[in-house]
């Protein structure tokens, strides 16, 4: 399978989250969040509605503190680890994960038929 290169390591803070767009539509269509080496990819979408886009602004996936994904749109609180919605207005649903890799050199990659599976 071809592997599409979305960045390196370094790209993304500790802690932090960054979107991407790997189709090149012009917005972000998966996101990013690192834990460490750990890292947690997601569509960019929130279940509640399946066509609004999280973030108030670019790459502001987060939570204040840096614990949970959130929905600027509908205030839902979403689990880093597995996307899952522990409040709002799609409680029990969850974000679309994404497998990602990391090479030995620190970048990124995803499986280019994520892009056709999720219609990134």
């Amino acid at each position: 399978m071809k592997r599409l290169l979305l960045g390196s390591l370094d790209d993304i803070a500790d802690g932090q989250a960054k979107g991407f767009d790997p189709d090149n539509t012009g917005n972000d269509t998966l996101f990013i969040v690192r834990k460490g080496r750990e890292l947690f990819a997601y569509r960019d979408i929130c279940p509640h509605y399946n066509d609004t886009s999280l973030p108030w602004k670019q790459h502001q996936y987060l939570d204040g503190a840096g614990n949970y994904i959130v929905c600027a749109a509908h205030g839902a609180l979403f689990n880093i680890d597995n996307g899952e919605c522990v409040q709002g207005p799609c409680l029990g649903q969850g974000l679309d994960k994404i497998p990602v890799q990391i090479s030995a050199e620190n970048e990124i990659f995803i499986e280019s038929t994520i892009i056709k599976e999720f219609k990134l």
